[in-house]
Formats: C-alpha cells, sequence, structure tokens
C-alpha cells in the first residue's frame, strides 16, 4: 500500500501525464489538420460487355497519393491484360520514386515501361488502353493522361478540365480552324471519337503531362474516370451527385448506380475514382 503521504506526489504526477497527453493529442490534431488524410471513392461497372476492362489502383507513399485508372480497349483483344499492366506498372514506379520533384520524369517513365511491357506481352496480338493517373502531393496535383479517359476537378459546383482526349476529334477541330473542314464535317465525322493515342502499340506517343502541378483548393474533388461514366451521365448529373455533403465512397456509389439506372443496351464499362481531401 502507498503511504498516506505521497498520495499529493501521485495527483501531481497524475496531472503531469494528463497535460503530456492532451498536448501530444494538441499536437495529433495539428498535423492531421496541416496533412487531412485523402478520401478515396471508387465505383466500377462492367456494364453490358462480356469483359470488364476498366483497371484501377491506387497507393500512399511518402511523397503522395497516387490514383491510376486504365481503360482496356474493348474493339481489341486482351484490353483487361494491358490495362491491368498499364496500372501495376504505374503503381510499381511511383513506389520506387525517390523525390517527388521528379514527378514529371515518372509520368514519361512510367508510361514508356508500360507500353513497353503490354507490347512485349502481347507478342504482336492486338491490344491497348487508355490511361489517367493523378498524384497529390500537399495541396498540389500532378497528372499524366493518354487516351480518352479524363481527369477533372469538381470545384463550386463546376467541372474544370484538366486533360486533353487523344481522339480524331482533336485533329479534326484543328483542320475546321484552318478552314480545311467545315464545322458541321467536324461534329459529323463517323471516326471522331477514334483514339489516336493509346498504350499498347508500336507508334505510341508521349503522355500528357501537366507542365506545372494544378493547385487544389479547399472543397475540391479529383475525378478519374473512363468513357463508360462521362459518355453516360451528363455533366448536370454528375454534378447533383458531386455536390452533396457525402463521403467520396458514396458519390462513388451513387455514380455508378446511376450510370446503372440508364439501361443502356450497349453500357461500355465504366469506373470511377473520387480523391477529397479535408483542405
Amino acid at each position: 500500500m502507498f503511504q498516506q503521504g505521497a498520495i499529493p506526489y501521485l495527483v501531481v504526477l497524475g496531472v503531469i501525464i494528463a497535460i503530456t497527453l492532451l498536448f501530444r493529442l494538441r499536437a495529433a490534431l495539428i498535423r492531421q489538420e496541416k496533412n487531412p488524410v485523402i478520401q478515396i471513392g471508387n465505383g466500377q461497372t462492367i456494364g453490358r460487355r462480356e469483359e470488364q476492362d476498366d483497371y484501377f489502383s491506387t497507393a500512399t507513399s511518402s511523397h503522395g497519393t497516387i490514383a491510376v485508372l486504365a481503360d482496356g480497349i474493348s474493339g481489341l483483344a486482351n484490353g483487361r491484360l494491358a490495362s491491368t499492366l498499364a496500372v501495376t506498372t504505374f503503381i510499381r514506379e511511383f513506389t520506387k520514386l525517390d523525390n517527388p520533384k521528379h514527378m514529371s520524369l515518372f509520368f514519361s517513365r512510367a508510361a514508356s515501361l508500360a507500353n513497353s511491357e503490354i507490347l512485349q506481352t502481347l507478342r504482336g496480338s492486338r491490344g491497348g488502353t487508355t490511361l489517367v493517373a493523378g498524384v497529390i502531393v500537399e495541396d498540389k496535383l500532378y497528372w499524366g493522361a493518354v487516351g480518352d479517359s479524363i481527369i477533372t476537378v469538381f470545384r463550386n459546383g463546376e467541372f474544370i478540365p484538366i486533360n486533353q482526349k487523344d481522339i480524331y476529334e482533336s485533329v479534326l477541330e484543328a483542320r475546321f480552324l484552318s478552314g480545311e473542314i467545315t464545322k458541321d464535317e467536324a461534329l459529323e465525322h463517323p471516326q471522331k471519337k477514334q483514339l489516336i493515342n493509346y498504350l499498347g502499340y508500336e507508334s505510341f506517343q508521349n503522355i500528357e503531362i501537366g507542365r506545372e502541378p494544378f493547385p487544389l483548393e479547399k472543397g475540391d474533388k479529383v475525378i478519374l474516370c473512363s468513357d463508360g461514366v462521362y459518355d453516360t451521365l451528363t455533366e448536370m448529373e454528375l454534378e447533383q451527385i458531386l455536390f452533396q455533403k457525402i463521403a467520396a465512397h458514396d458519390a462513388a456509389d451513387q455514380i455508378i448506380e446511376a450510370v446503372e439506372s440508364k439501361q443502356k443496351a450497349n453500357q461500355d464499362n465504366a469506373t470511377i475514382l473520387i480523391l477529397e481531401k479535408g483542405w
């Protein structure tokens, strides 16, 4: 038993311990406020296709959080194989990244490696994939994209497009601006949505990379999605879901439910990733 005279010392010791714990809790809360955890939501549907050709993954390292989405080309065989190889290559190379200042090099290197690995694996068989990748470091978004999947930032009820689509429509637009074709010819061209650059073929061009990281603001939501989403839902339908104050995974679930509710006869694979941080 403790001596009665020791009680005051025990009380003081208890107070000191309590104060120390409170200081540590406050410091932890401050650290969390400065660097809050990123919420990640994702959703996917196979649609009316026989195979799910979309593949995605996320990862967090000391340099930031990465999200990668690849949409295997359904018109070619091995779409699923190509998308899986592309995403796993990007995640693998991201975990090797030794300095966030080398982000542009990371995107170009990962894209080149992914293209080579797809070609080597297919050994002449046809296959390919689009890809979008976003890396959030503190309050900045670094990104790379090839093909027609998109990255966009949802801010104050509006979408801010980040990447361009590598489709023939961009060529038609340039031909229209130069006076080579009319606006109607550009709009009605049957091949306007044909891909002109993707991973998994010999003539692969460079991946599009943001020259500067995109500055994120409090409340921003970073959206990555395949064409199965944006070709099915209107911007207004997406805005109505994303504008709600709900968790990222709930928003992703609602978007996929909205895609499926359309019951399109030829519904494509559809995938969405939502990254949100308590900025």
